[in-house]
């Protein structure tokens, strides 16, 4: 196995404006809950070109950050592309009195979720990207085949959590030792939610999951919402990368990962959460055509750090043959 390398730098572009933006009822199966997921269409919906469905990361990390998806909207790919608010974030429907609710709060939910948008918009056959959080939800809805999935792509994603969380301690160890002790008395302390642990947590953040420092305004703009509302974050995941007790808790997709059977496209940074070892299984387990693209200067965010690069490679990969 030897991912290819991409290449190139942030040229910061001016996004192009949506076509659309709109809320569109989701009614939460097996409750009387009435909520909205709003979306943003980049291009014009038709038959003769597949769209690009995009799932954020988090759980709970609205779209903001996955904006520069929407280049692939524009020449030379010219790409129908969806954005969405998964709801518990963003300009979704938030749920705050939902927190903590693990039965409430799972992938079945946001796959109910995303085939309801998918139905609304009367789409019938679609592309799916998905990022971090994004890709696992993906991977795990193409296992299910359904009939309208022609390519995947997972970006940044982990096929196992408990391999996730080895990689983040490993790469714990390397920051400062200070910043460290600080990770660990909060955690031990119970003050994940404090000024301290975010400062520190983004000496990791800035190695680790975006490297343009000062940060992008897409991804501040995330950022911003999450801390605002973590209702799904924490629920599902955690506190942070390093401490994953969330329900997601022990997630791996590995044995399933055989039922895929569409073409596939793998990204991941050089300096990526997801390392090499966390996003192998796909490689290894989904038959037929995977193609696994590394960005060099990159870690969790090639999109944001080598968009050039990013938009490129994606964008050959859904105009090629299969």
């Amino acid at each position: 196995m030897n991912p290819t390398a991409g290449a190139g730098t942030r040229t910061p572009q001016t996004l192009p404006a949506p076509a659309k933006t709109e809320k569109v009822a989701f009614k939460v199966p097996g409750t009387d809950i009435e909520a909205e997921t709003w979306y943003a269409l980049y291009g014009k919906l038709s038959e003769d070109v597949t769209p690009l469905i995009c799932l954020h990361g988090g759980p709970g990390m609205a779209h903001n950050y996955i904006l520069p998806c929407a280049h692939l909207s524009s020449a030379p790919f010219s790409r129908p592309v969806v954005l969405y608010d998964q709801i518990g974030c963003g300009n979704s429907t938030h749920l705050r009195e939902k927190k903590g609710d693990t039965d409430f709060w799972t992938s079945d939910l946001f796959i109910a979720e995303l085939e309801n948008l998918l139905s609304y918009l009367g789409i019938k056959k679609f592309d799916l990207f998905g990022q971090s959080w994004g890709g696992m939800l993906g991977a795990l809805y193409a296992t299910k085949r359904p009939a309208g999935l022609y390519r995947l792509i997972v970006a940044n994603s982990p096929a196992s959590l408990i391999t996730w969380v080895e990689v983040a301690d490993k790469l714990r160890k390397e920051l400062p030792k200070d910043v460290q002790e600080t990770l660990t008395r909060c955690e031990e302390q119970g003050t994940t939610d404090t000024e301290e642990y975010e400062t520190a947590m983004m000496s990791f953040y800035e190695r680790h999951v975006c490297r343009v420092v000062p940060f992008p305004d897409e991804l501040n703009q995330t950022l911003a919402q999450v801390k605002d509302d973590d209702t799904v974050y924490m629920t599902m995941n955690g506190p942070s990368e390093f401490s994953v007790i969330g329900s997601l808790k022990g997630w791996d997709i590995t044995p399933e990962l055989h039922k895929i059977n569409v073409p596939t496209l793998l990204i991941n940074g050089n300096y990526d959460e997801a390392q090499d070892i966390t996003m192998e299984p796909f490689f290894r387990e989904i038959p037929g055509k995977v193609k696994w693209v590394r960005f060099p200067e990159s870690s969790h965010c090639p999109h944001l750090e080598e968009t050039d690069a990013f938009v490129e490679a994606v964008g050959n990969f859904l105009t090629s043959e299969s």
